[in-house]
């Protein structure tokens, strides 16, 4: 689980960074930072309060902070390179207005900056497909392979005129064998992009989430100066900053939350005195691969899973409570697992 941290100078990508992972980068910028974020979920806070375990654990993603962006295409080739490792593109666009931080391009243009990227991306994609197209020509007269090397080049043309078009490889329609032609092509366009608006306070409230599921692209807007204010106080101080600000929360709280789902993934939890945890696994996942998160042994020898939602926990106050109220129900390995289940396994050994 990997977001890269994409954008021009002085936008605030390095103040985000460091205020998710608590690691610090200079000034002068550094070449593929890798740092480790938690995943900030009010739901395994409040459980961690209620058994006040030996041990948490909470579910942990990692970001890459890339180089700035300088408008020269040899010198930012390797940064849109760098964007190849990571599963979600987080592209951090400055929305803030100040005199006193100046902008690569003269003067603040949040939309400006957002095409100005998408074209690259786009750009990016189109030299990789006609390298291939070239190859795939240059090995027609190969008959091993022939078929599919016709297949891949009519698939490759098709997105060829997708992109030329202005439009990302996320939103064009892939058969299952086509994909599987293309998964280890280095595709940006097919990344979800997160736009991550670092705007001032006047404009948080009023700056809404939002998803384009057509284009893949994620839409959350955060402060970095306020970030940095609320980091330096206690947890009912942060709490009234906020209301007073009229947000009911961090917005770093919703940007992890954002980049969590927008790599497909979902919690669910184990509970008790010794430890508090949140396991990490694929949207849509069967209950016996929900138990291989935790051990192989539980996925080959699943037998059932007692489960309760975190909601009914959260409102009943206790499990014996959930399960006085027939809360605690008992699924078969056919049960999906839901976000936020609580979830006891019950397997072979």
């Amino acid at each position: 689980m990997k977001i890269g941290l994409l954008g021009f100078p002085q936008v605030g990508k390095r103040t985000l960074f460091r205020l998710l992972t608590g690691q610090a980068v200079g000034s002068d910028g550094a070449n593929g930072t890798m740092g480790v974020a938690r995943v900030r979920d009010a739901r395994f806070d409040h459980l961690v309060q209620m058994y006040s375990p030996a041990k948490v654990t909470p579910a942990l993603m990692d970001f890459l902070l890339l180089p700035d962006l300088e408008n020269d295409a040899e010198r930012d080739a390797d940064t849109f390179r760098g964007l190849e490792q990571v599963d979600v593109i987080g592209h951090v666009v400055r929305g803030f207005a100040d005199d006193a931080v100046f902008h690569l391009s003269g003067a603040v243009d949040a939309e400006r900056d957002i095409e100005a990227v998408a074209a690259e991306l786009v750009l990016n994609d189109l030299l990789f497909i006609e390298k291939r197209l070239d190859r795939l020509h240059r090995e027609r007269a190969q008959k091993e392979g022939a078929a599919q090397r016709q297949r891949e080049n009519d698939l490759l043309t098709r997105m060829q005129a997708h992109l030329e078009a202005g439009q990302r490889l996320s939103g064009f329609g892939l058969e299952e064998s086509e994909a599987k032609t293309i998964a280890s092509y280095p595709f940006l366009t097919r990344k979800t992009m997160v736009l991550i608006h670092n705007v001032d306070e006047a404009a948080l409230a009023a700056a809404p989430d939002g998803f384009d599921a057509a284009a893949g692209i994620e839409t959350v807007a955060v402060s970095a100066k306020i970030e940095e204010e609320l980091a330096e106080l206690e947890s009912e101080e942060r709490q009234t900053f906020l209301d007073d600000l009229g947000v009911g929360a961090s917005a770093l709280d919703r940007l992890t939350q954002v980049c969590y789902r927008a790599l497909g993934y979902i919690s669910f939890f184990t509970v008790g005195e010794d430890e508090v945890r949140a396991w990490t696994i694929r949207r849509d996942s069967p209950a016996p691969v929900a138990g291989g998160a935790i051990h192989s042994d539980i996925e080959k020898g699943f037998i059932r899973a007692e489960i309760m939602s975190y909601g009914d926990l959260a409102e009943l106050g206790s499990e014996s409570q959930a399960k006085e109220a027939g809360r605690l129900q008992t699924r078969g390995r056919d049960y999906v697992v839901s976000d936020g289940d609580i979830i006891h396994f019950l397997h072979k050994t």
